[in-house]
């Protein structure tokens, strides 16, 4: 079975790197650590899902999704928001903008992987 990627945003290397080690050899795992990043490799790269933090440098992750969910190239990748922010507020504006799903940090490797297993088939 050919490697499923992965796009993991998150200004944060120590968020980036636990998530790449609870996929582990499953997946291949991409990285980004702003919003700018993540519609620049999304658009170069074609993960199948992506991970995104809200609260991140030079472009927020509403801004982000929005950005990817509004490119034809683009609008078809699933986008869930990997966050500490936790305010229904803010999952309704997540949902808003296009993302599929959202997580709260901190998170179980079991609750990111049944997450990751609905939308990677």
């Amino acid at each position: 079975m050919e490697n499923k990627k992965v796009l993991v945003v998150d200004d944060e290397e120590n968020i980036r790197r636990l998530v790449r080690s609870i996929l582990g050899s499953n997946y291949i795992v991409l990285e980004a650590k702003d919003g700018e990043e993540a519609v620049s490799m999304t658009r170069s790269y074609k993960p199948c899902l992506v991970l995104m933090d809200i609260l991140m440098p030079k472009m927020d992750g509403y801004t982000a999704c929005s950005t990817i969910k509004d490119d034809l190239e683009t609008r078809a990748t699933p986008v869930v928001m990997l966050t500490a922010v936790g305010y229904e507020l803010n999952k309704e504006f997540a949902k808003q903008v296009g993302a599929d799903g959202y997580i709260t940090k901190p998170f179980s490797p079991k609750e990111l992987l049944n997450i990751i297993n609905r939308w990677v088939t």
